[in-house]
């Protein structure tokens, strides 16, 4: 007979799952992940895809989309089969927020990406400063390069906009629509909001590397997409017309980029809360204003001179340009404006 639950023997011990297999999870969908198992980051033609369940001693440990974890059990690929997850290794850089700006809890969304592609359309719809902060913050923060693509140029000149981003350093990527219809035939440009030109600069600055993309809907993310990954078949949208975009993309999903590189593509976001940042986190990402930031008032809070801020010392000496320690100004006052809610 079965003994009793209380009489089973306990131990702490946990298995060592030494015959375990590296594993890097391309997708995520109700509790089942897919893997690519093979050679290192499952871009080899011997890579095999698997679907695995979380194992227990996990407990809630998130799993996302770009994680290198360890596999045991039916690690063959075979149709019906599941594995398991047993460990997640350390990761490099994460892609995270929180559900909104009360919430502290942290929502990771992308682990081991290399850069953000911040892609946002100069204007239907119209661009939205405050999103693209909290995105650079996110970036910064979570130790991704951040990198801007405005879409859909031929509709408004983007210089005002890129204006306030000069003294980040950022790159930045601009593309009109592709082609465009005979006006004398009363024709207008077509949905694509890329031209042939900026995809391919696209392509060539995200070589090599794995890339997550994030945008509102409708700003041509998942146009991007299908450009860059042939048979992709994310799906496309069009804009409403109130200027908003109709999400296209439900879940992320890793796809691998000819000749090499992995882009990881986001859902089209609602809101982007900043609640898990802390100050100190965003300063960290400004080199040369850091160090100053030794010689201020306890308690500072760097949002502005009359604190007795040093950073405003630091330019004043001009040892830092007046630009950096304003957009460090705007990227720490992106964390208490509210999120956005561009979709309805």
């Amino acid at each position: 007979m079965r003994p009793g639950r209380g009489s089973r023997p306990r131990t702490k011990r946990r298995p060592a799952h030494s015959d375990a297999v590296d594993g890097f999870v391309t997708a995520v969908d109700r509790g089942r992940y897919t893997c690519l198992v093979g050679e290192p980051g499952g871009s080899g033609a011997d890579s095999r895809p698997v679907v695995a369940m979380r194992a227990r001693e996990l407990h809630r440990d998130a799993i996302v989309v770009g994680d290198r974890v360890a596999l045991v059990g039916d690690t063959s690929g075979a149709a019906h089969t599941l594995a398991r997850i047993v460990r997640i290794a350390q990761r490099s850089s994460v892609l995270r927020r929180s559900a909104d700006d009360t919430d502290t809890a942290e929502r990771v969304l992308v682990a081991n990406a290399d850069a953000l592609l911040i892609v946002t359309a100069a204007a239907d719809p119209e661009p939205r400063t405050g999103f693209i902060d909290r995105c650079l913050v996110a970036a910064y923060t979570g130790h991704l390069q951040p990198m801007l693509l405005v879409t859909k140029s031929d509709l408004r000149d983007p210089a005002a906009l890129l204006a306030s981003y000069q003294d980040l350093d950022l790159p930045v990527l601009i593309s009109g629509h592709g082609a465009v219809a005979d006006p004398a035939a009363g024709g207008a440009p077509n949905d694509a909001p890329l031209d042939d030109t900026a995809v391919a600069q696209v392509r060539a600055a995200l070589a090599g590397r794995m890339t997550a993309l994030i945008g509102h809907s409708g700003v041509g993310k998942s146009t991007l997409v299908n450009a860059l990954v042939p048979h992709a078949d994310r799906a496309t949208g069009t804009v409403t017309d109130v200027g908003k975009g109709r999400h296209t993309s439900s879940s992320a999903i890793a796809l691998p980029l000819p000749g090499g590189g992995w882009i990881v593509d986001t859902p089209g976001v609602r809101s982007f809360g900043l609640a898990h940042v802390t100050v100190d986190d965003v300063l960290e990402s400004f080199d040369d204003l850091l160090p100053a930031s030794a010689n201020c008032p306890p308690g500072c809070t760097h949002d502005s001179p009359d604190i007795g801020c040093a950073l405003d010392d630091l330019v004043a000496h001009g040892e830092a340009r007046s630009g950096r320690l304003a957009s460090f100004r705007r990227l720490l006052a992106s964390r208490t404006q509210g999120f956005e809610q561009p979709n309805g």
